[in-house]
């Protein structure tokens, strides 16, 4: 009677400091196990997770940083940088973004992804011209590009967060198609400039470094114009992680832009082709004097 006894006080005060036990939340419980060596890893979180140490992930955003710096038109290397820059705050607080929208949680709940498998090409060039899927599918065909070309999340430790890069990722394109923006150097920048400036992924940040390796007058044009431009509307404009681009593709994308807070830039194309008609006039008259 008395072993019996004494088990069952002990039953007792271990549950009693279980209930007081203060809960772990899981960003937490992720950076702790993610205490390894590169010799002797955890398992993955996810079909194509790569469990890195704190080390390996600086290195990571040095290396890939420098390299997508240099070559702009890696977007392996800046995908690196994206997800080795985002934990461990950033993406969090984009998850964060999504859970408190009516919307962005129910992305989270169904996780759509964007490919050539999930959107039908062809209907979408049979949409109405001004709506958001033929908006979208003009200018994949006028950049020529393709939904499928987006990189693998491989590095981010929480399997949801991990979504939340890919979603990200995969709806790039899409921010691309609303603002008009092209898919040059200038374009780009720009577009990651408005990127920061609404999502804070440091990445999108880090990109806009690029605006050295433009030439003068690409720089000046930047700053003056679409830089402005970038934070004005990234800033005023509604999360754009939130927007079910799947059930807003026969919507008017001029009514679309209205919602979200976003206006078009000066057509950068258009801007360029002038420019390159100018200067080609230009020579002409200089030979003709001559």
């Amino acid at each position: 009677m008395k072993i019996a006894a004494n088990r069952l006080r002990s039953t007792c005060t271990l549950q009693a400091t279980a209930r007081l036990a203060p809960k772990v939340c899981a960003a937490c419980a992720t950076d702790q196990s993610r205490r390894f060596s590169s010799l002797k890893r955890p398992p993955p979180n996810y079909p194509g997770h790569v469990p890195l140490t704190r080390v390996e992930r600086a290195g990571l955003a040095i290396g890939s940083g420098v390299m997508s710096l240099i070559n702009p038109y890696r977007h392996d290397l800046i995908a690196a940088l994206g997800e080795a820059t985002a934990t461990p705050y950033f993406i969090y607080r984009l998850r964060d973004a999504m859970l408190a929208d009516p919307t962005g949680r129910r992305i989270l709940r169904q996780r759509p992804r964007i490919s050539s498998k999930t959107l039908s090409v062809e209907k979408l060039r049979q949409m109405p011209p001004n709506s958001v899927g033929r908006a979208y599918i003009d200018w994949l065909d006028r950049e020529g590009v393709s939904p499928d070309t987006r990189s693998q999340v491989r590095y981010i430790d929480d399997e949801e967060c991990a979504y939340v890069m890919q979603r990200y990722r995969e709806c790039h394109d899409f921010f691309h198609a609303v603002t008009g923006l092209p898919i040059v150097k200038e374009g780009e920048v720009a577009l990651k400039a408005f990127e920061f400036a609404n999502t804070l992924i440091p990445m999108t940040g880090l990109s806009m470094l690029a605006v050295g390796t433009m030439k003068a007058q690409e720089r000046s044009r930047f700053w003056s114009i679409y830089m402005p431009w970038a934070v004005r509307n990234g800033v005023r404009s509604k999360e754009v992680i939130n927007v079910f681009w799947e059930e807003e593709l026969e919507r008017d994308v001029d009514d679309l832009r209205r919602e979200l807070g976003i206006e078009q830039p000066p057509d950068l194309r258009t801007i360029r082709k002038r420019e390159r008609e100018e200067r080609k006039r230009m020579k002409e008259m200089q030979s003709h004097q001559r």
